[in-house]
């Protein structure tokens, strides 16, 4: 009989008297890839967090091939056991190289001395493994997200781990590089290695789940053979509903001219991007990786400097700072939540009145009462999942963050609101609350520029897409007379 590499019986933790599971269980056999799925908040990364021993369990039985852990284990003792974490948030230092990254405090050294040649030539076989063409003398900061995280994922493989915890792994990662990560999971399982699976592209399990256990508000709901299971299925265990509709988009006649950019360059690669936007209407920007349209969203919301002209409701303005924007009433929820959208150290209240001081403050002083009274509105009317307003914002989960991200805005009056990425790394049910938010500004008149990889929610939301290759626009399109195909092509229209 097999034994499991990892199996975890009755598991529970709490945070300052919150439950974030309770009566857990999980296993993971040789050579499966055995996905762990739930809403954000439902306990996943807790979970995963005891399993590598960042966090200890309150109650419960651990054992690791085989053996009961009776101790409480560290990151350090968890990784010589073989257990190896890819975090969804990037855990590398951004100054030093991708060598040094993938073998902090594990260097090759002679008598002392760094070997750094002997250290270049094994990440070189790590890299050479995924297919990376990177040199590993390459500070982690010039490289994009997308590469810095697969060096995140070569780091784990380099510990030579037999149970590899994968995190939304494919989060930032173009689709050449999800198919050579594919190739690699194929690999680890045909040497026995299991690997934990965390996603929100539920279309990805059908490529490489074995089996699926689902988490729901902090408990253990069933484990099923992806075989012989289906997608609406494990979403029904997963929210405790049916979501008949993936897509909620609705119908709203197309509105006066909100917005009109003109010939808007930045030194960040936008290259004469000219475009208009209407009331109620969404209009989404796709692309491949790199084709600008995070570049365009921070250029015409004045996070980047640029040069054109922005016209919003008949009007030229000025925006040269994030500041010009907010005051014109040109909001932005950006795609690094983080780093750029919250202050993770501050709690939720704080949060959502932070663009709103006026209305909460008298002679410069914040009424905590209108503070609270606002926030608890927000946090209802966008259903955000915390103990109370007081939570710091980084102990929620990427779902319940990126709606404090869009309701900091909604308690101001908008005349263009911009999502990039809104739904990267939540969980399904949240997607349908970020787009009912989408569609709720729309209904109100409000123009949405919406930025998004996921082509299916492109075509599922937008009214009239703009494709965008190398920072140009390459085509328009009305959503309802195009497909993914022809997103593609003009989205590949490099001159």
């Amino acid at each position: 009989m097999t034994v499991d590499l990892v199996k975890a019986e009755h598991i529970s933790k709490s945070f300052s008297g919150v439950a974030a599971l309770q009566d857990v269980e999980f296993d993971l056999r040789p050579g499966e890839v055995h996905a762990l799925l739930g809403e954000n908040g439902a306990g996943k990364s807790t979970l995963m967090k005891i399993i590598s021993g960042v966090y200890t369990r309150d109650s419960g039985d651990f054992y690791v091939n085989g053996s009961k852990i009776t101790h409480d284990l560290t990151p350090q003792s968890a990784q010589a056991m073989g257990i190896g974490i890819i975090h969804q948030e990037l855990n590398l230092c951004p100054h030093l190289t991708v060598a040094e990254n993938i073998f902090l405090n594990r260097e090759y050294t002679i008598a002392g001395v760094l070997n750094s040649k002997r250290q270049n030539q094994e990440t070189k076989k790590y890299l050479t493994t995924l297919n990376l063409d990177i040199d590993p003398d390459i500070t982690i900061n010039k490289l994009p997200v997308s590469k810095q995280q697969m060096v995140e994922i070569c780091k784990t493989l380099s510990m030579n781990a037999n149970i590899i915890i994968m995190d939304e792994p494919t989060s930032a990662l173009t689709e050449k590089e999800i198919e050579d990560l594919f190739k690699v999971i194929t690999i680890l399982k045909n040497e026995g290695r299991g690997i934990i699976y965390i996603s929100h592209r539920m279309e990805e399990l059908s490529r490489i789940a074995d089996r699926v256990t689902i988490l729901r508000d902090g408990r253990y709901v069933k484990t099923l053979n992806f075989a012989e299971t289906s997608l609406p299925e494990i979403i029904s265990y997963m929210v405790g509903r049916t979501l008949t509709e993936k897509f909620p988009r609705i119908k709203v006649e197309q509105g006066e001219k909100v917005l009109e950019v003109k010939h808007l360059s930045s030194p960040s690669g936008v290259k004469d991007v000219s475009f208009n936007l209407y009331k109620g209407e969404i209009l989404a920007f796709a692309g491949l990786m790199g084709a600008g349209r995070t570049e365009l969203v921070r250029a015409v919301s004045g996070a980047d400097k640029s040069s054109g002209e922005i016209i919003l409701n008949g009007k030229p303005i000025k925006v040269q700072t994030p500041r010009d924007a907010i005051r014109n009433g040109l909001f932005c929820a950006p795609e690094d939540r983080k780093q750029d959208g919250l202050c993770v150290k501050m709690t939720l209240a704080e949060n959502i009145t932070m663009p709103s001081l006026d209305s909460i403050s008298k002679f410069g002083i914040i009424s905590p009462r209108l503070e609270a009274k606002k926030s608890n509105e927000m946090v209802q009317r966008l259903k955000i999942k915390t103990p109370g307003i007081e939570q710091y914002v980084r102990n929620l989960s990427g779902g319940n963050q990126q709606k404090v991200v869009v309701g900091k805005w909604l308690m101001r009056d908008a005349q263009v609101v911009i999502f990039d990425e809104p739904t990267r790394g939540i969980d399904v049910g949240s997607k349908i609350e970020i787009y009912n938010i989408m569609n709720e500004l729309k209904k109100n008149g409000i123009g949405v520029m919406f930025v998004s990889s996921e082509l299916p929610e492109v075509l599922g939301m937008s009214d009239r897409i703009l494709v965008m290759c190398n920072g140009r626009i390459t085509g328009e399109l009305i959503t309802r007379n195009t497909n993914q195909e022809e997103i593609l092509h003009y989205a590949t229209q490099y001159n």
